[in-house]
């Protein structure tokens, strides 16, 4: 079966890329991290493999992250991983170059659409398509986006917070933020070093944001021990942190999301913020599932917000549906190439 699969949907993402095969699903989903060799220039790993080197490599291997805020940041390097994300999702004696959708943050500029249409196409790809994050991930949610109906989507990933309302399959009005995911874990990392005297990665920074981190502040805290290096002895060193005290870490990255989703509906037509206060925001994205973020959001919007289903993998279902119905998704949302 998989010899005929010809499409793919790609999520290309700041912190992870996903990969969809119509039929098949989510077949791929690992980090967008790039590990290559100065030596001779040549990429050594990609994804995961590469994600374990990141902060643990030798001076001879660079581990780059190709995506910055949800763009190219780094045209080659994105190309390669495109390339051993196709090769890999569809197998490597594929002989048919498949059509590729790949999604794009909503405040993209046309000249970072060409980019990625261009490192699409040379990593293999037949034709590419590429669609707006909220338009995507609002139809792997299962909001009915043709309706005359406002529905708001707030796609919180690692680099970027698009906000969109989307009404009659377009979208009305949007806004894109680089505050999101990477930003939160930057702010718990300065945290501790400020306070505790510390210096921790940026995967251990992510680690205590999962494990501990809340929107607003809780009664009963979390704790975590955190194991970094200490800026005055050089030497390893353990300290406690609780919830609350992330809480406190985080709250202007997250006054920031706050504000974009404020600026979206300043943005809306009365008639169908009226629908959006009906229905209630739907979050998306992997940073959207940071504890009683949707509770934050109310209490600062006074508007309900709900979690979609899944909300990591919204982006790239709504990649798999659209492709499935490619000709009603062509004429509205998509610039082909």
């Amino acid at each position: 079966m998989a010899f005929f699969t010809r499409k793919l949907g790609i999520d290309l993402g700041t912190a992870n890329t996903l990969v969809f095969v119509p039929g098949q699903g989510i077949v791929l989903n690992e980090p967008s991290v790039v590990a290559v060799s100065l030596v001779d220039n040549k990429v050594v790993a990609v994804g995961q493999e590469a994600k374990d080197m990141v902060g643990k490599t030798p001076d001879t291997i660079t581990a780059y992250r190709p995506m910055k805020d949800g763009v190219i940041a780094d045209y080659r390097i994105t190309e390669a991983m495109l390339h051993y994300y196709i090769t890999k999702a569809l197998g490597r004696f594929n002989i048919f170059k498949p059509e590729v959708m790949v999604s794009v943050p909503a405040g993209i500029t046309s000249t970072e659409r060409r980019a990625v249409i261009e490192a699409t196409m040379r990593a293999g790809a037949k034709s590419a398509y590429v669609v707006k994050e909220p338009i995507l991930a609002a139809i792997g949610a299962g909001i009915p986006i043709y309706e005359a109906r406002g529905h708001m989507v707030a796609d919180i990933g690692g680099g970027t917070t698009d906000v969109a309302v989307i009404s009659l399959g377009g979208i009305v009005a949007s806004t894109s933020v680089k505050h999101a995911g990477n930003k939160i874990d930057q702010a718990i990392a300065d945290y501790i070093k400020r306070t505790f005297n510390l210096a921790i990665g940026d995967k251990t920074a992510e680690e205590v944001k999962m494990t501990i981190g809340s929107a607003v502040p809780v009664e009963d805290e979390l704790t975590y021990i955190i194991k970094g290096r200490d800026f005055l002895t050089g030497l390893p060193r353990s300290a406690e942190i609780k919830t609350n005290e992330i809480v406190q870490a985080i709250d202007g990255e997250l006054r920031e999301m706050v504000k974009a989703i404020k600026t979206v509906f300043q943005d809306t037509p009365p008639e169908l913020s009226a629908d959006i206060i009906d229905r209630g925001i739907i979050m998306t994205g992997g940073s959207s599932q940071l504890r009683n973020l949707p509770e934050l959001i109310y209490r600062r919007t006074g508007v309900r917000s709900y979690l979609a289903e899944e909300p990591l993998y919204c982006v790239a279902k709504g990649t798999g549906i659209a492709l499935k119905h490619l000709d009603n998704y062509k004429k509205s949302i998509i610039s082909k190439h």
